[in-house]
């Protein structure tokens, strides 16, 4: 188990314990089957952490019958659920993650909860990941958005993906004083 799985689980653990589900918990922690894990997703009456728990192990493992929960919880409002989520389906190497990555960070009624998808997009280096952080990007420069550390999660994946079509975007993204360093760095090795 990687540091990333361990504290992912460790925080489940945590909020077992809190419910009174500690048993629970480390019963379906010992679970090796995927089938019983995947059954958990299925099965009605399960609290939360047992659902996240069932779905990162399976997508961590690359069963693709996490998807749908992993999707689900990458667009949670929680973020600790949103970064487990994008560990595992980073893992999962489901060809429909990048698509429902970009869907989730180009849409402007969840943009509260994009940072995770744009990270993800990111680690991808899928088709769909520099339109969707360019699109993404162009909507944060707005005066006054709120939104800064999706803003800078996307000007840092744009200059880790390269793709000289995020020239322009980044380049309004310097006049912006919180983007400026970043966007300046980002330029420079989509130029390089």
């Amino acid at each position: 188990m990687d540091a990333e799985l361990r504290t992912v689980t460790e925080r489940l653990r945590r909020e077992a314990a809190a419910s009174g589900a500690q048993k629970a918990y480390e019963k379906l922690l010992a679970v090796s089957d995927p089938d019983e894990l995947a059954g958990m997703l299925q099965a009605a009456g399960q609290p939360l952490w047992a659902r996240e728990l069932a779905a990162v192990r399976l997508g961590a493992a690359g069963d693709k019958r996490a998807f749908e929960s992993l999707v689900l919880l990458l667009n949670h409002r929680d973020p600790p659920r949103c970064a487990a989520a994008a560990y595992a389906l980073a893992r999962l190497g489901d060809p429909r993650t990048a698509r429902a990555a970009a869907a989730l960070a180009t849409n402007e009624l969840r943009v509260a909860y994009a940072l995770h998808p744009v990270r993800l997009l990111t680690e991808l280096r899928a088709p769909e990941s520099a339109p969707a952080l360019i699109t993404t990007l162009r909507r944060r420069l707005a005066p006054n958005d709120p939104y800064g550390k999706v803003a800078l999660a996307c000007v840092e994946g744009l200059g880790a993906l390269g793709d000289a079509r995020a020239i322009p975007v980044l380049t309004a993204a310097v006049a912006h004083p919180r983007l400026a360093a970043a966007a300046s760095a980002a330029l420079a090795r989509v130029s390089a």
